[in-house]
């Protein structure tokens, strides 16, 4: 039987800092901490594999809010069913949840599900104002850069004088068009060579 209590710490990107959740779980008292800079979105999160894998009967994960562990309903689940097969109890300071109790377990179900749903109707909206945007003639995404400021810039890059980022400065081209509409022109001669 274990008695440990696990931290476990996530930001999305390397920019973002993880200070602020450390503070709470060091705070709360956790004997050892896990942490790591990846999107929840990912399975294979290898903090999160080396905690479940050292987790014993007994032992509690906690962490800063349920976001932190997982981005959609079936992954937090998920976890808390591995979680009650080993006999580990799950506690989130920010929804304050403890799994160890019968209310926390069925508020944590309740906050994924809410969660959930809050992401689903955001993409249903994004979507539908797509779709609403489209139906008036807008195509969205960026705006299209006009043919004859590409055939300059590539003009610019075959002469050799000015590097990719002077290309862009001088144009307003992005190097990702430039490069696409470069490689379009060697498929072109590579067309016309066979």
């Amino acid at each position: 039987m274990g008695n440990q209590t696990y931290g476990y710490a996530r930001v999305s990107t390397e920019q973002q800092n993880l200070d602020r959740q450390i503070d709470a779980l060091t705070g709360y008292g956790v004997d050892r901490l896990y942490n790591e800079k990846m999107t929840g979105t990912r399975k294979d999160r290898p903090e999160l594999k080396k905690l479940l894998e050292s987790l014993t009967e007994g032992d509690t994960v906690v962490v800063e809010s349920l976001s932190r562990l997982g981005r959609s309903t079936r992954d937090l689940l998920e976890l808390t069913e591995l979680f009650e097969k080993k006999g580990v109890h799950l506690i989130s300071l920010k929804e304050r949840i403890d799994t160890s109790s019968s209310t926390g377990r069925l508020l944590f179900t309740l906050m994924s599900a809410i969660a959930q749903f809050e992401r689903d109707v955001i993409a249903d909206r994004t979507r539908e104002g797509l779709n609403s945007a489209r139906a008036r003639g807008h195509l969205g995404g960026r705006p299209k850069v006009p043919e004859d400021t590409v055939r300059k810039a590539i003009g610019i890059y075959h002469t050799g004088q000015y590097s990719i980022k002077e290309i862009e400065q001088l144009t307003g081209v992005k190097k990702s068009t430039l490069y696409r509409y470069l490689e379009r022109e060697r498929q072109n001669i590579v067309e016309l060579n066979r």
